[in-house]
């Protein structure tokens, strides 16, 4: 399977795991525990209430007990950018979010589709199932959920994420040297999962729209004791659906469970699990190839697919975790967590590319490549810390120390051809049963291996003074690679190790009670999966990270505007450097690349029931010698939503959102100008249970590319769909 980011044109580079994206496993015991406190999102944090009619005529005792419970269920936090419960307005560093309403709203159920409405990322959707998304120029490696997690194979994700599942998405930029182990300058996406609450209740959502897009989803909550300390919930999604894209067909089905609950006076245990099963009919391998030897380019249908009927990508993981967090003292609380994962992928696959990366002028020239495998993963993360306060020189200080272990495994077999090579290919675009699907043989492992990291970690708030807070922390890594093949390419890997150390620091000032400037530096190193022309691979990465910017609150808080300036650098970056056509794969050599820019977002509420969020971003991005590079990267992005009620009709909120990015384009590839895209919802209340939403996706009906990275897919022309939602 391709994997690097040459696959897409090389397909050699392909014969690599399909599933072997992260897998964690852990072997460790580790200290641990997470600070709680109900100022870290105010949206979130709710009061306390009874959980069942005799709640308010409990003894003392137990409604202080029960008060431990529902007071920590409805105050869950994450901890932003530094591993401590800060406020986004007292974080060091730039952090977007995008709550479930907005995806529900704007009716963004795949974590693609999501990831669009954040400030300054980009989604790279350079096949059917295989995703990149960038941040301040570079691949974003670090994807986590309820801030754990492990680096993304070769910055890919496979399949997507059904976003019912979350409560919010938390967008990180910048180096995530707190965060995890491993990982570079670019950014975190941190997917926080929806937990029990306190009352009974839930929902059911039934949607129809353009291409028999078919989606049923169930949420609902349910406390188990009467005195309110156990509480489940059960979430369900399906989604069955076509595309513009030939014969592409998407289905997708997510069970997640969670129940918490008390564990004697101090103890809280929590315990879940996701099955997700996404199966892809005609799915594509790789991307279109549009330019001709003239310079010019292609102009297909937006349906155009390089795919066969008889292709396959399906994909299945289940997740298992669980959190047991301990009250030590009124200051001081342990929290240990451990997440399972288990995946498997199957595909067949049909790949077609030119040997000299052009179309002949009568849109012939494709040669055609299919491809089968099997894969499985497993991977576990076991993470224990300590967190509380300390008082020193007449202050109270945050502080958090962990250790944490993680390992994931992978095993891919490639099965071979026994039939005669198939068919030359017609002209482009071609029907979907011109290659006619060869006689498979035996299987062998094309990948097998692991790898491993330790990690000790710790960070502290110091309240210099009342207005002057600095944060400092410190992250040190072991991380260890065995095997053939792991992470692609031919060499076996024998317990290649990579130890390093990467400081945080940081520092925020209130201006007014109001506004505050703040500055941070931190890095993070990363071991590359890239070879170099004599097949070795080469030396972890290094990703720096400064910044500098104010944030300031308004209309009594509701509203958060931030500014950020940044200088984001990539010492060493491995960068394709040439193609060696014996081994038909790509080869690479380290490179210094810098990003330097600026960053502005406004999100909150504008009077009594308007929500906006508007982001800019624009970005310097330079090599070595100081020129420009990476030109499929847009250097300006511009994204905005806004929704409301209408005062003369509040049973109607309307919205719309939209995104701009520059031009890019890609040397002896396809190129796209600039483009905006626009969405719209009117959502209406039927009465107080059920409600009516009609959405539209790409008002305009706008032609575009939604890559130029790795070939071209053409992006989704307007849609509409309807849903009913009914309040259970």
């Amino acid at each position: 399977m391709p994997r690097s980011t040459s696959d897409a044109r090389h397909p050699k580079t392909a014969l690599r795991p399909v599933a072997a994206a992260m897998q964690l496993a852990a072997t460790g015991a580790l200290l641990a525990a997470t600070v709680w406190a109900p100022t870290a999102y105010a949206d979130s944090v709710s009061t306390a209430v009874p959980t069942s009619a005799s709640d308010s005529q409990a003894a003392p005792e137990q409604a202080l007990e029960k008060l431990v419970v529902t007071g920590k269920r409805e105050r869950r936090v994450s901890k932003g950018a530094t591993n401590l419960p800060l406020e986004i307005k007292d974080t060091p560093q730039t952090i977007s979010t995008i709550d479930k309403d907005t995806l529900r709203n704007f009716g963004a159920s795949g974590s693609n589709d999501a990831l669009r409405f954040g400030t300054g990322l980009v989604v790279d959707e350079w096949e059917t199932n295989r995703t990149s998304y960038q941040a301040r120029g570079f691949d974003v490696m670090l994807t986590q959920v309820d801030g754990l997690g492990m680096t993304n194979d070769w910055g890919l994700v496979e399949s997507q994420k059904d976003t019912y599942l979350y409560e919010r998405i938390e967008l990180i930029r910048g180096a995530n040297g707190l965060l995890t182990g491993v990982g570079n300058a670019s950014g975190t996406i941190n997917f926080v999962r929806k937990r029990p609450t306190n009352q009974d209740g839930g929902e059911v959502i039934a949607s129809y729209g353009s291409y028999a897009a078919k989606r049923l989803a169930l949420d609902y909550n349910k406390v188990l004791s009467s005195d309110g300390a156990w509480a489940g919930r059960l979430v369900v999604a399906h989604e069955d659906k076509d595309s513009h894209l030939r014969a592409l067909h998407n289905r997708r089905s997510t069970v997640y469970g969670v129940v918490d609950g008390q564990i004697g006076d101090d103890g809280m245990l929590t315990l879940g699990f996701t099955v997700q099963d996404a199966k892809q009919r005609s799915p594509m391998w790789g991307s279109l190839t549009l330019p001709y030897a003239n310079g010019s380019l292609a102009d297909f249908d937006v349906s155009a697919s390089t795919a066969q009927d008889w292709a396959r990508w399906n994909n299945r993981s289940v997740d298992m975790f669980a959190e047991y967090t301990h009250t030590l003292s009124h200051d001081w609380e342990g929290k240990l967590t451990f997440n399972h994962h288990e995946g498997d992928s199957s595909t067949k696959l049909f790949y077609a590319y030119t040997a000299s990366g052009y179309l002949n002028d009568d849109n012939t020239g494709l040669i055609g490549w299919p491809y089968r495998s099997q894969g499985d993963s497993q991977a576990d993360v076991l993470d224990a810390n300590l967190s509380g306060t300390i008082r020193a020189f007449g202050r109270k200080h945050e502080v958090i120390v962990g250790l944490s272990h993680a390992k994931q495994k992978n095993l891919t077999e490639a099965y071979s051809i026994t039939s005669p090579a198939g068919p030359a290919l017609p002209a482009f675009p071609y029907p979907g049963n011109v290659y006619p699907e060869p006689v498979w043989g035996s299987s062998s492992v094309s990948a097998d291996g692991d790898q491993q990291i330790t990690r000790l970690y710790g960070a502290a708030r110091l309240a210099l003074t009342d207005r002057l807070k600095g944060i400092v922390g410190v992250n040190a890594i072991s991380l260890k690679r065995d095997g053939t093949s792991i992470y692609g390419g031919g060499v076996a890997l024998d317990n290649e190790t990579t130890e390093e150390v990467s400081p945080y620091i940081g520092a925020t000032f209130d201006i007014t009670p109001d506004l505050l400037g703040y500055a941070s530096y931190s890095d993070i190193h990363q071991a590359q999966d890239q070879r170099n022309i004599n097949g070795a691979f080469l030396d972890p990465m290094k990703g720096v990270n400064a910044e500098i910017g104010l944030k300031a609150e308004w209309l009594q808080r509701k509203l958060l505007t931030t500014f950020a300036i940044f200088s984001a650098t990539q010492k060493g970056l491995a960068t394709e450097a040439g193609f060696d056509p014996v081994a038909q794969q790509s080869f690479y050599e380290p490179k210094d690349v810098k990003s330097r820019g600026f960053e502005l977002e406004a999100t909150g509420r504008v009077g009594k029931d308007t929500n906006i969020a508007v982001g800019y971003t624009q970005l310097k991005l330079t090599g070595p010698d100081g020129k420009d590079i990476y030109e499929w990267v847009p250097r300006r992005t511009l994204s905005a939503r806004i929704d409301t009620r209408l005062a003369a009709l509040p049973a109607l909120r309307l919205g719309a959102a939209s995104r701009w990015q520059s031009d890019v384009s890609k040397i002896k590839g396809a190129q796209q100008d600039a483009y905006v895209l626009v969405n719209v919802f009117a959502a209406y209340e039927l009465n107080k249970a059920a409600t009516l939403r009609l959405n539209i996706d790409n008002l305009f009906d706008k032609k575009y590319l939604r890559t130029v990275q790795f070939g071209a897919i053409y992006g989704t022309p307007r849609t509409a769909a309807l849903a009913l939602e009914y309040k259970l």
